[in-house]
This record gives structure tokens, C-alpha cells and sequence, in this order.
């Protein structure tokens, strides 16, 4: 199974009070690619969601302390738009007409097909991003989200894991200005980052590997605020770095 949105670009939050079902299914989307938090409990899923920036949130309705329904339901009111797919054992229809009602993207019923569900995350994760295609273009630029390949002009180029979630991650938010500490966030994840100039390195040979293939001055620096992608050709203006989401962002309560 591949994580088709880019090895360590997607975290998601795991909520789920059976140890044995969160290891199993978090060494699972591990090996898909993604990164994983994870927490049994329905109130420290919310903290999380108030402190760190999330991009898509899998839970079980059968929480030990509160229901996942209510989980999704207060995380709504805070104006969290963060997907939520739930992963539950309960069948019933109902279960899955108050899931949907209350705000979730999904429902998925165990036992489940890990295929499927790294295919229904990709899905999720491309609608948020206003991408219902796999394939993005940019310039004379192609992103292959399901292949995770990069064209010009036709022409393939040849990206590290590293660079291609750069691009990935610059494209899929094209014209908003991203921070270093988004990058880190995306690339680490928070484990072992190294420090900020690396982001600095890889975006230097990102340039010269997309340059040197026509694409042009794709991606522009800021000065101060981080680096941004546009599309030349159509001029596109920059979001204010604001709009850039970092996980030193919170949730409102």
C-alpha cells in the first residue's frame, strides 16, 4: 500500500481505545506512509486537534470516555474543517446517518481492507483540497498524485522523497505562502526535525531540478515569511502567509 498524497506529508490523528486495534492499524498507515498520532481518548483528541494541525482524523464511535460522535460534533463547532473518517464495529444504519449528520467525511465498518482505507484517506484528503483528480497541472508542470510523478512538458523529472513532498505539499496549496515550520511539520512531523535551513537546501535543488527541465520561476521566496508557488503564467497573486496553516496554529475552542 502507498500513501499517494506523499510519504511523510499526510498526518493523521488516530483515535481508537483498543490497544491492539491502534498498534496494528497504526503500523499499518505507517508503512502506507503517513504519519500517526494517536490516542484512545475522545477529550484528548480534541486538545490535540486545538494545538496541532491535523489532515485528516480517523476515530471510533466507542470511546471510553466520550462518543465519537461528539468528538466530531464539538470539533465542528470550533470551525475545525479537518476530514474525519470513522472507523467503527457498529453496522446499523443509524450509526452511520448520525455520523454523517453531525459532520463526518466517511464510515468505514470493521473489519476493513487496509487498501480501502488508504484509498478512501487519498480521496478525502484530495476533495478538502479541492482536487477531485489525481493529476494536477501547473504551468507546463504535472503532478501525478497517485503515482507520485512529476512532469514537464512531458518529461519526467527525478525527485528524492524529500523534494518531491516539497512540490507535492506546494502545489496542493498553491498561491499561500508556507512556512519553514510547515515544511518541518510536513517532512518530521515533529520526530528528529533537523534544523531550518535544511528547508532552505531542499528547495535550492528543487528549483535547479525544475529549471533545468522548463518549468521556470515556479516557486518564490518571501523574504521572511517562507516560500509560496505560483503559476506564471496566470499571474496568480499570493495569499497572505496567514492563510498558511502550521501546527503553532491552534483550533478555536
Amino acid at each position: 500500500m502507498v500513501n499517494n498524497l506523499g510519504a511523510d506529508l499526510v498526518r493523521i490523528l488516530l483515535v481508537e481505545n483498543d490497544a491492539f486495534a491502534a498498534i496494528a492499524l497504526s503500523s499499518m498507515l505507517r508503512n502506507a506512509g503517513f504519519t500517526i498520532d494517536q490516542t484512545p481518548s475522545g477529550e484528548d483528541a480534541l486538545e490535540m486537534l486545538r494545538h496541532y494541525d491535523y489532515d485528516v482524523v480517523l476515530l471510533e464511535v466507542l470511546l471510553s470516555d466520550i462518543e465519537g460522535y461528539e468528538v466530531i460534533r464539538r470539533a465542528r463547532l470550533a470551525r475545525s474543517d479537518v476530514p474525519m473518517l470513522v472507523l467503527s464495529s457498529l453496522t446499523r444504519p443509524q450509526a452511520k446517518v448520525r455520523a454523517f449528520s453531525v459532520g463526518a467525511d466517511d464510515y468505514m465498518t470493521k473489519p476493513f481492507d487496509g487498501a480501502e482505507l488508504v484509498a478512501r484517506i487519498n480521496a478525502v484528503l484530495r476533495r478538502s483540497r479541492g482536487f477531485s483528480e489525481p493529476n494536477i497541472r501547473v504551468g507546463n508542470l504535472e503532478l501525478d498524485l497517485n503515482g507520485k510523478v512529476v512532469m514537464i512538458d512531458g518529461n519526467s523529472v527525478h525527485l528524492t522523497g524529500k523534494e518531491y513532498a516539497i512540490l507535492e505539499l506546494l502545489v496542493l496549496r498553491k498561491g499561500i505562502v508556507l512556512t519553514k515550520d510547515a515544511f518541518l511539520n510536513h517532512l518530521y512531523g515533529g520526530i528528529d526535525e533537523p534544523e531550518m535551513k535544511i528547508i532552505d537546501v531542499f528547495i535550492c535543488k528543487l528549483r535547479r531540478k525544475l529549471q533545468a527541465k522548463g518549468a521556470g520561476h515556479l516557486i518564490s521566496t518571501v523574504w521572511g515569511r517562507g516560500y509560496v508557488l505560483r503559476d506564471v503564467a496566470e499571474g496568480a497573486p499570493v495569499m497572505p502567509a496567514a492563510a498558511a496553516v502550521t501546527r503553532s496554529e491552534t483550533v478555536a475552542a
